[in-house]
């Protein structure tokens, strides 16, 4: 769907007709923009311009579930108020700003909490905050100025791919933005989706100020990101870094309990997420330095996407927590969480890497076999429990085979009826034996995110104190076994989890290698 190019091509031949006037004739260009949108999500969403009054005056249109209108009729029914918002037009003459601070907007917000304002050019959604006032959030603009826009209407062909996939997105959010977030696809949608707009950003953006952190990362992991394949796998890490860095601090920030005093004063764990402290919840001292360069305010002033940080910030606030959390471990819903949102993210850059999910009942399949051959084979009676077996997946994505290692380490301690040490056990085989590397960040946060979500869940958390963490490595397995001289690199983090990576492959005696 080019839905910017249709739209802009209805405008076009609206006002060259010399037949139309400034708001009201361009109605059916924007009109079936919102429904050709509106239709593609789930459930659908429909438009209808000029509302009746419903007590807070009478919006230019609104956007409507299928769940108000008759079945057998197709009408809507009567005394609905739109659901997901009312919308408000005026024309391109006018500013966007300047509408959203008027009394009228003000007036549909008490009535409909949301409402996106438009000139035709700029889109603008404004909702009524937690203080009952106007709280504008989310904007796309088609053309800087009136003059643009119209320039841009009239030569459509000159609308990128990438200019139609963040304006469409952009509506598509707006649309979405009164349903209900709990499930945890949904979220991944719209992290993936506020990272592409990123992504964009950043394609626009001089990366100079992060050379520094762009040359420790290839010396780290072995690799140079030249050319354009190497110039769009850099720029896709740096955007996977951040915003898997915030959703994983995100999820640790939940764990902690929110708006109670976990100690002292100092660990009193705010109600509401804030993207920017993210860096504190990060367990991982690489990622937390990784994050932390990448967000310092002079870089994401670079980036341009400081709005779109703040966004996602937004979207993770209105997540029905109860219920996500519910399905997030219930379901494992951790360990297909990445490829979903680094399909709809970075579709190219997922093919290349074979980023794909492996469906838990192979995952534990394999597992359970190797177990047996340890026990029957080589004459290993624990298994993997057995603390002389080292296993290393080195290509750990996000953890399903080592969460499931440890699992089966677990059952064979608790059938044996260790459960005085078992916990200890545990944690040992995790932070000594039980190895992965990984060489995108963001599903290496997500492997440690796993790991560590179950480790809570079975009583034996990582302690901050004693920094304890997974033996989860960013690294190159394909690189580091032999010796070679060491470069130093800028940051003290990058080398500690690059020495450590390349101990394991000079020095642990590897007995299993498994994964996909």
């Amino acid at each position: 769907m080019n839905g910017l190019k249709d739209y802009l091509s209805h405008m076009s031949v609206i006002r060259r007709s010399g037949a139309g006037v400034k708001e009201t004739s361009y109605y059916p260009a924007i009109d079936g923009l919102f429904n050709e949108v509106g239709k593609s999500l789930k459930p659908k969403v429909r438009s209808v311009i000029n509302l009746a009054n419903r007590g807070g005056g009478i919006p230019d249109g609104g956007f409507f579930t299928p769940s108000q209108f008759q079945k057998s009729s197709n009408d809507l029914i009567a005394g609905q108020l739109p659901e997901r918002g009312a919308i408000e037009i005026k024309g391109t003459s006018d500013e966007v700003d300047f509408i959203s601070d008027s009394e009228q907007v003000a007036k549909y917000l008490r009535t409909y909490r949301q409402v996106l304002v438009t000139n035709y050019r700029d889109f603008l959604l404004i909702v009524l905050g937690e203080d009952h006032q106007p709280k504008k959030l989310e904007r796309y603009s088609i053309a800087d100025g009136e003059a643009a826009f119209w320039t841009k209407a009239d030569h459509p062909d000159t609308v990128t791919e990438t200019e139609n996939e963040r304006f469409v997105e952009f509506l598509k959010r707006v649309m979405l933005y009164q349903a209900p977030i709990a499930k945890p696809e949904d979220v991944a949608w719209f992290l993936a989706s506020y990272a592409r707009d990123a992504k964009a950003r950043i394609e626009q953006s001089e990366l100079s100020a992060l050379a520094t952190i762009r040359k420790a990362l290839e010396e780290s992991l072995g690799i140079k990101f030249d050319g354009e394949k190497g110039e769009h796998f850099f720029r896709s890490t740096l955007v996977q870094t951040l915003f898997y860095g915030i959703f994983s601090a995100w999820v640790l920030w939940h764990k902690r309990g929110t708006g109670v005093r976990t100690g002292s004063d100092s660990d009193w764990v705010p109600a509401t997420f804030n993207w920017k402290t993210a860096v504190w919840e990060l367990r991982v001292p690489m990622i937390s330095v990784l994050f932390e360069q990448i967000a310092t305010p002079s870089n994401l002033k670079h980036l341009n996407i400081v709005e779109v940080l703040d966004w996602t910030e937004n979207v993770l606030n209105r997540v029905v927590r109860e219920e996500f959390f519910a399905r997030f471990a219930e379901e494992h819903a951790v360990q297909y969480f990445y490829e979903p949102f680094l399909k709809a993210f970075d579709p190219e850059l997922r093919k290349e890497l074979g980023v794909w999910y492996t469906p838990s009942e192979i995952v534990r399949y394999m597992v359970e076999r190797v177990d047996r051959v340890l026990r029957e084979e080589l004459n290993l009676p624990d298994g993997l429990a057995d603390e002389s077996v080292y296993v290393l997946d080195p290509a750990c994505g996000t953890g399903a085979y080592l969460v499931e290692v440890l699992k089966r380490i677990n059952q064979t301690l608790e059938e044996k009826g260790d459960d005085s040490t078992r916990g200890l056990k545990l944690k040992k085989a995790v932070m000594s034996r039980v190895f992965g590397f990984e060489i995108l960040p963001a599903p290496f946060v997500v492997s440690h995110l796993q790991i560590g979500l179950l480790l809570e869940q079975l009583g034996v958390g990582f302690s901050d104190d004693k920094k304890e963490r997974a033996g989860v490595y960013l690294t190159n397995s394909l690189t580091g076994w032999d010796e070679h001289p060491k470069k130093k690199l800028p940051y003290p983090e990058f080398e500690d989890e690059r020495d450590h990576a390349d101990a394991i492959k000079k020095e642990s005696r590897i007995l299993v290698i498994l994964g996909n």
